[in-house]
């Protein structure tokens, strides 16, 4: 017998046998994307069944076993320190406050970020400054794309843009969040993204896709990344934690496969992420101590839909989890 903790502290006992007929039936990737070969009913009354699946499915896999504990219930947001900045590939600079990071994409024109931090303090400290010691010119800054419209993102975009002419970017649903729920430190309305926009500058292109869910107007983004002269394309999932509403955590079930099919469609084989549930920060620092070695962050076309299947089994088990409770008349309330 195997037996695995549930969120509870108790055990789900799956036999070697189960073992292997989840193993076998838990993941067909299609044309659809992730599909879960199971039925509600074999899931039980609520989560605890598909959170098993989606361990099975991690396996001993570091990255998809740090990404099932994140997407787990009660889990706790990390706040390890921050690291130095670190260039990922030859092109993609890595700027991270510890429990958020920014990602600087650099071309012949000038350079792209991928969300701002949290602060006008955190731009100036961590991206201008981390900018710098790499070798590149934050004047260079052009667009501000930001994810999401949660201030630990947008926090230094309007520092950016009122020092360097950066254009902020953000989808309107996520513009109108900022503001409905004003921030100090919320960008001027600037820029809107339409759900499959191209962004190009300097002959790359990124793909911007709306993935709703963490926020009305999260966008995830696909883009061309170079490591030794070798092209390789990497996803950055726009917000990991999930709502708790029945109808929000569907929706951004959807999402998930909506853009895994994107990513397939695309052959993407990195995956990065702005928070450290991806074990991000440890594997930069591997990139660090072994610079000539494999790249952590190249996870392979197979592992990246991988990633994204264990995050539907966890979503699936999330909605079981948010039925239950709304049945039992519970909070069925989105994350604020």
């Amino acid at each position: 017998m195997t037996s695995s903790p549930d969120r509870h502290g108790a055990t789900v006992r799956l036999s070697r046998r189960r073992l292997s007929q989840l193993a076998a039936a838990l993941v067909v990737v299609g044309a659809a994307g992730p599909v879960v070969s199971a039925s509600p009913a074999a899931a039980g009354t609520d989560g605890h069944a598909w959170y098993a699946r989606a361990r099975v499915l991690a396996g001993k896999d570091p990255v998809l076993r740090s990404l099932v504990a994140a997407l787990a219930p009660g889990h706790e947001v990390p706040h390890p320190a921050a690291p130095a900045p670190i260039m990922l590939f030859d092109n993609v600079a890595f700027l991270s406050a510890g429990w958020v990071s920014a990602t600087a994409v650099l071309t012949d024109d000038g350079i792209i970020l991928l969300d701002a931090l949290g602060s006008p303090a955190e731009a100036e400290d961590v991206i201008v400054a981390g900018l710098r010691s790499l070798g590149a010119d934050p004047g260079a800054l052009r667009y501000v794309v930001v994810t999401h419209g949660h201030e630990d993102h947008f926090g230094g975009a309007q520092h950016i843009a009122d020092r360097y002419g950066a254009r902020v970017m953000m989808a309107p649903s996520d513009w109108d969040l900022v503001t409905r729920d004003p921030s100090p430190y919320a960008p001027a309305r600037d820029l809107e993204i339409a759900d499959g926009q191209t962004l190009t500058l300097g002959g790359t292109t990124l793909r911007l896709y709306y993935t709703p869910g963490h926020t009305p107007g999260t966008v995830s983004t696909i883009l061309p990344v170079w490591t030794g002269g070798r092209r390789h394309t990497a996803m950055l999932w726009g917000g990991l934690n999930p709502p708790t509403g029945v109808e929000e955590l569907r929706t951004y079930r959807t999402s998930i496969r909506s853009f895994a099919s994107r990513m397939r469609e695309a052959k993407v084989d990195v995956e990065l992420a702005s928070h450290p549930y991806d074990r991000g920060l440890e594997r930069a620092e591997l990139l660090r101590r072994q610079p000539c070695g494999p790249n952590p962050f190249v996870l392979g076309r197979e592992r990246t839909q991988r990633f994204m299947a264990v995050m539907d089994l966890m979503l699936r088990g999330l909605i079981e989890d948010a039925e239950g409770t709304a049945g039992t008349g519970g909070a069925g309330t989105p994350e604020a």
